[in-house]
């Protein structure tokens, strides 16, 4: 179910109308901006591609099929039916099938191929920005040579001003670039029919045969063009990873309506000119800014140069839901996270990966200068991505959708038969720079799985010196009580936390009314807006001693954690039976300071890069918004 339909609240009307724009704005940004550099990547001077009715007609019936296959078919008709309720992503279909498989090996695959498979998503939302705005201001070029000097400076000016937009989120971003957007692809779709109207034969090209007979004379060497035509598809993966931001339905209004008929406009207008003025060099080197007069390359550029940036908001707001997922998951240390809009969760800002993506988006600008030293590593994170994601969905297709072997294995193998095509051509950037996103990839892969283990460890070593809680209760006599009350917090309500333990033990006291608080995230994406689920799921209390009381919050995966609210709410409702005055109440949190030494269970290195990143995650203090004054900190000693 989507989004709005997981709360019952199905979108109509202008509601429907509201989040379609602004899906069309976000989602929609960075494969409305491929017209700029795909097709002149397709006939540059490397490849030795001529603009004669073979290449152009092969061309044009490429990135046809290709859209149709892989945006169209795969992404809007099948994979967005696999949401997790309402959310998109690979971590949350990875989380989707994870329940259906029970070989252990198998579900070690499948979770590893997800999680690098979301760690590419973090390479892609560097290279767009760079490639995206780099080949807008190339287009001041066309009308004046002379400022060729201007176009790094400008479009680092650009960049910035792309992530600053950023923390007002992707609801008021979405707003603002929506109604821009669709003027995009509105004067893309007129430029491109005018020169289709001057040359109607180049519709043709829609038959797969003229693919066919570019393949059957140019071989192998000549398939290597899909490396460029695969950049029309850049972006196209983001559909599912925003899913959760604006739901199925706006998502797909937006391409059925305006953005797949806009731009296989402008694609085929742009093979038409080429068919015409194939001879001029300057035309072919640059099409999509020759589809207008001299007087309108300035508009034209200063209209792409803004629909580019907005371009790069599909993949950052993409990045924001994926981290988001992985640190409510605990595959990553806690990090500050804003959520920008009361009325849709999704909507958020993370303040880090927003800069950490900007200044690496400026060092690709600044080290290769050009788009097209740009495109030569753009598309394998992608390529990638996808056929990781058709992989992934084949459990999706069987057990969620209950489709039978038959028909799963045939559309797996169509995907992956398309997806493979793109990767191999893609495969051979490697060397020339793409090479960096795949680098970038495996850090974030290392930081998880470091993260993941080493909490795995880290849980180990505190449940060791941890004491069960029936044990702990049996000594509550011996203890003097104090006024007030305790609430201490723990992952594990089975066992007595270190603080506790520390606590009670050292200073020989327990407080009249002590709670042991547990916060739980489950695998759903949202607990709290399902209508089916009654609010005991969302909070269980009960009391397993006199005074002594065990409570439990869960949360969805992305579910906005309010802790303090739902603790104040629970302490209101006087059927819980919960004593607390929660102004007289403190909380007691361990806080563990990590040692390292030998041992066989992780290598040291990574022991040591745990601890970096142990230190360096926000309290949770800080993490569940936890009032400082009314927090006692137990420090102890943990050996990894």
């Amino acid at each position: 179910m989507d989004h709005a339909q997981a709360a019952g609240n199905k979108p109509t009307g202008s509601k429907m109308l509201a989040l379609t724009v602004g899906a069309i704005g976000v989602v929609y940004g960075d494969i409305g901006t491929s017209p700029l550099y795909a097709i002149k990547e397709c006939f540059s001077p490397h490849y030795g591609l001529e603009t004669a009715h073979r290449e152009v007609f092969g061309i044009l019936s490429m990135i046809f099929w290709a859209l149709t296959i892989v945006v169209t078919v795969k992404y809007l008709g099948v994979i967005m039916r696999f949401d997790n309720n309402g959310e998109g992503g690979e971590m949350a279909l990875v989380q989707l099938v994870s329940q259906f498989i029970r070989n252990r090996y198998e579900l070690l695959i499948t979770f590893g191929l997800g999680i690098f498979g979301a760690s590419l998503l973090y390479g892609d939302g560097v290279i767009t920005p760079a490639i995206s705005v780099l080949s807008a201001v190339e287009g001041l070029t066309v009308a004046a040579p002379a400022l060729h000097s201007l176009v790094i400076p400008i479009t680092i000016v650009i960049i910035f001003g792309l992530f600053f937009i950023q923390k007002r989120g992707t609801g008021s971003v979405g707003r603002i670039f929506g109604p821009f957007t669709i003027a995009w692809f509105i004067v893309m779709g007129v430029i491109g029919a005018i020169s289709l109207v001057q040359t109607p034969e180049v519709l043709q090209a829609i038959n797969p045969w003229y693919a066919i007979d570019y393949f059957a004379h140019h071989g192998v060497k000549g398939a290597l063009v899909l490396g460029s035509v695969f950049l029309v598809m850049t972006g196209g993966e983001t559909v599912y990873a925003d899913m959760g931001h604006f739901g199925k339905a706006p998502i797909r209004r937006g391409w059925f309506y305006l953005v797949f008929p806009c731009l296989l406009l402008n694609y085929f207008g742009q093979g038409a000119l080429l068919l015409r003025e194939g001879s001029n060099a300057a035309t072919v080197a640059n099409p999509f800014f020759h589809l207008v007069p001299s007087w309108g390359v300035i508009p034209l550029v200063i209209m792409s140069t803004l629909a580019t940036t907005i371009a790069s908001q599909a993949v950052i707001s993409g990045a924001f839901s994926i981290t988001w997922q992985a640190l409510q998951l605990g595959h990553l240390p806690r990090l500050k996270v804003l959520h920008t809009s009361s009325e849709e969760r999704g909507q958020i800002y993370i303040p880090f990966v927003n800069w950490a993506l900007f200044v690496l988006t400026v060092f690709l600008v600044l080290q290769f200068r050009t788009s097209s030293n740009l495109a030569a590593m753009y598309g394998i994170a992608v390529s990638t991505t996808m056929v990781i994601t058709s992989l992934i969905a084949w459990h999706a297709m069987r057990n969620t959708a209950k489709w039978s072997v038959a028909m799963a294995m045939a559309a797996t193998v169509l995907f992956l038969a398309v997806d493979l095509s793109f990767w191999a051509a893609n495969a051979v950037k490697i060397p020339d720079g793409g090479y960096v996103p795949l680098m970038l990839a495996g850090v974030i892969f290392m930081l998880i799985l470091t993260w993941r283990r080493g909490r795995t460890l880290l849980r180990d070593a505190i449940k060791g010196r941890s004491v069960p809680l029936d044990e702990l209760l049996s000594d509550l006599p011996l203890y003097e009580t104090v006024p007030g009350t305790a609430i201490y917090m723990s992952g594990d309500t089975s066992t007595a936390p270190p603080a506790m333990v520390t606590n009670f033990k050292y200073n020989r006291a327990r407080h009249e009314v002590t709670v042991l608080l547990s916060v739980k995230i489950l695998q759903t994406p949202r607990i709290s807006e399902t209508t089916t689920t009654p609010d005991s799921e969302h909070i269980k209390v009960r009391e397993i001693s006199p005074n002594f009381y065990v409570v439990v919050l869960q949360y969805g995966f992305m579910d906005q954690l309010n802790l303090m609210a739902d603790v104040s709410a629970l302490i209101e409702d006087e059927n819980n039976g919960l004593p607390i005055d929660i102004t007289d109440a403190i909380f007691v949190l361990g806080n563990e300071t990590i040692t390292l030494r030998d041992g066989k269970n992780m290598m040291r290195w990574r022991k040591s890069l745990f601890r970096f990143m142990h230190r360096n995650s926000r309290t949770p203090v800080d993490y569940f918004g936890i009032p400082a004054k009314r927090v006692l900190e137990v420090g102890s000693h943990v050996q990894l």
